[in-house]
C-alpha cells in the first residue's frame, strides 16, 4: 500500500490510544488527591502527571504553578500542546479524514462523531466539575474505535498499520507510568507497605486496567515487584510490555514477508528480553534504567518503522 496512507493510519491510531491514555493518567492522578496526605502539596501530585506524558518542560514555560486547574487544562483541553487531549483527537480525525478509502465506513464515521461529540466538553473548567466523566468519555471512545475497526475491517496493510501504532504508543505509555512511580514518587523507607503506598500501587493498576487481573494472577495483597513484574513480563496481561510486543513482533512479520528489515530486528530483540527475562534480574540492574533502556529503544523502533514504511516516498 502507499506509504502515504499507512502513515496516515499508523499515525491515527496512535493519537487515539494517546488520547486514551492521557486520560488515564488525569483520572488516576485526580483519584489520587483525594486520597488524604498531608505530606504531598498539590504540585506534588499534578507534577508526576506531567513527567508520565513528557510535558513538564514545555508546561513551565508557560505556566508558573503545578496546580490542578493548570495542569488538567495543559493535558486535556490546551490545543497548543501537542499532546493534549484535544490535540490527539484532532489528529487522529484528521488522520482518518485524508485516507477514509482506506477503512471501513463504520470506522471513518465512529472516529468523525468522536471529534464532534468532543465539543461538548469545550469551554468547561475540568478541574471543577466533570473531570471524571471526561476520562470515562474518552477512553470509552477508544475502546468503541478499537471494537468498530476490528470488527469491521479486513486484514490487510492498513489493519496492520493501525494495529501497529496502537501497540507501539501503548507500550511508550505504560512504560513511562510504571518509571514514575518507582523513580518519581517511591515513598520514604517508612511509608513503604502503609495505605498511601498501597492506594498508589492500586491506582497504577486501575490506570492500566490491571487491578483484577493482579488480584487473579498473584491472589495477595498489592507488593510493588508484582505489580513491575505483571505490566512488565506478564504476556497475558493486555497492557504489558510483553503483550505489546508480542504483537508488535507478529505485525512486523506480517509486513516484511521475511525481508530482514532493521525495525523487525530491534522488535525481536525487544520481545526476546521480555520474553526470556526475569525480574529479580530486572531489579537487581535497576528497574528504573531498564525501563529508561526500553522507551529509548521503543523510540528507536518507531523511528526505524518511519524510515522503512512510513515516508512518503517510500514504496
Amino acid at each position: 500500500m502507499l506509504s502515504r496512507t499507512a502513515n496516515h493510519l499508523y499515525w491515527m491510531a496512535r493519537y487515539i490510544e494517546r488520547a486514551e491514555n492521557m486520560a488515564r493518567i488525569l483520572d488516576v492522578t485526580a483519584n489520587m488527591a483525594l486520597v488524604p496526605n498531608a505530606a504531598l502539596s498539590e504540585a506534588a501530585l499534578w507534577q508526576p502527571a506531567l513527567e508520565i506524558s513528557g510535558n513538564a518542560e514545555s508546561f513551565q514555560e508557560r505556566f508558573s504553578d503545578f496546580t490542578a486547574s493548570n495542569v488538567i487544562h495543559f493535558l486535556a483541553m490546551d490545543p497548543e500542546n501537542p499532546s493534549s487531549i484535544y490535540s490527539a483527537l484532532y489528529s487522529a480525525r484528521e488522520n482518518a479524514r485524508a485516507v477514509r478509502v482506506a477503512m471501513t465506513s463504520e470506522t471513518w464515521e465512529n472516529i468523525n462523531a468522536l471529534w464532534l461529540e468532543f465539543s461538548q466538553f469545550e469551554g468547561k473548567d475540568l478541574a471543577l466539575d466533570g473531570l471524571r466523566e471526561f476520562c470515562d468519555w474518552v477512553k470509552a471512545r477508544s475502546h468503541l474505535f478499537r471494537g468498530v475497526s476490528f470488527g469491521t475491517m479486513l486484514r490487510d496493510d492498513a489493519f496492520q498499520f493501525l494495529r501497529l501504532g496502537t501497540f507501539i504508543e501503548r507500550a511508550d505509555n505504560t512504560a513511562r507510568l510504571l518509571d514514575v512511580k518507582y523513580h518519581l514518587l517511591l515513598p520514604k523507607e517508612e511509608e513503604v507497605g502503609g495505605g498511601v503506598d498501597y492506594y498508589e500501587w492500586s491506582a497504577v493498576l486501575r490506570s492500566v486496567s490491571a487491578f483484577q487481573a493482579y488480584q487473579k494472577v498473584f491472589n495477595d495483597t498489592i507488593q510493588p515487584w508484582r505489580v513491575a513484574e505483571l505490566l512488565v513480563l506478564r504476556k497475558d496481561m493486555p497492557r504489558s510490555l510483553h503483550a505489546c510486543f508480542t504483537e508488535i513482533t507478529a505485525i512486523l512479520e506480517n509486513l516484511t514477508t521475511g525481508r530482514h528489515v532493521e525495525c523487525r530486528r530491534i522488535a525481536g530483540e525487544i520481545n526476546a528480553s521480555l520474553q526470556y527475562g526475569r525480574m529479580d534480574h530486572i531489579f537487581q540492574n535497576g528497574l528504573h534504567e531498564f525501563l529508561t533502556e526500553f522507551i529509548e529503544c521503543n523510540n528507536q523502533l518507531g523511528a526505524e518503522i518511519q524510515n522503512s514504511f512510513l515516508n512518503i516516498h517510500a514504496a
